[in-house]
């Protein structure tokens, strides 16, 4: 997707908007154990980071019923490319207890990539943007509150595109002012 090294010898640096949420277990010790291992990642430092915020889970056609979710968006600076941080990702999620084996299914971590730069890729394993963050409050409201002038790659300013879904509330997606997460 995109080189590693620059032409000077130096790492090629790369931002990027990822999306947590969880409904299993302890959310907010889950999306807090996200954060912190994305911290510790090396290469990576997080630069902003979101309020949180608590939806219903979108629940497909005949799919059992689940507990809400807790969300939050955070900005992150990389020498990961796209697809090391994909992998980087994966293996946080594998580490607290992710399963694959319901789409859309309740989960204790899920971290999508919403955008990396301003690339565009329709690849299976990583398509950029995030296909459907376009059409989701929890993703577009806690970045908007985090950062409302950011745009969408592709798709549009942030705070349109909230607009365009009617705000927050109309999708189930309440800011927990009560609840909070930190960078260490």
């Amino acid at each position: 997707m995109s080189e590693l090294v620059t032409g000077d010898g130096s790492f090629r640096m790369h931002s990027a908007v990822l999306a947590i949420g969880g409904n299993l277990g302890d959310r907010l010790t889950n999306l807090q154990t996200a954060v912190d291992s994305l911290a510790d990642t090396p290469s990576l430092t997080i630069t902003w980071l979101s309020p949180v915020y608590e939806t219903a889970p979108l629940l497909a056609d005949g799919a059992e019923a689940q507990d809400d979710y807790l969300n939050a968006v955070l900005g992150v600076t990389t020498a990961l490319p796209p697809d090391m941080l994909l992998m980087r990702t994966q293996a946080i999620e594998e580490a607290l207890g992710r399963t694959r084996e319901v789409h859309w299914g309740a989960r204790t971590i899920d971290i999508d990539i919403v955008q990396v730069d301003e690339l565009v890729s329709a690849e299976p394993e990583l398509t950029l943007p995030h296909p459907r963050a376009a059409q989701r409050a929890f993703v577009l409201a806690p970045w908007y509150d985090a950062r409302p002038e950011d745009v969408l790659t592709g798709v549009g300013p942030i705070a349109e595109l909230l607009t365009a879904l009617g705000g927050a509330a109309a999708q189930g997606a309440a800011r927990r002012d009560d609840l909070e997460l930190m960078l260490s």
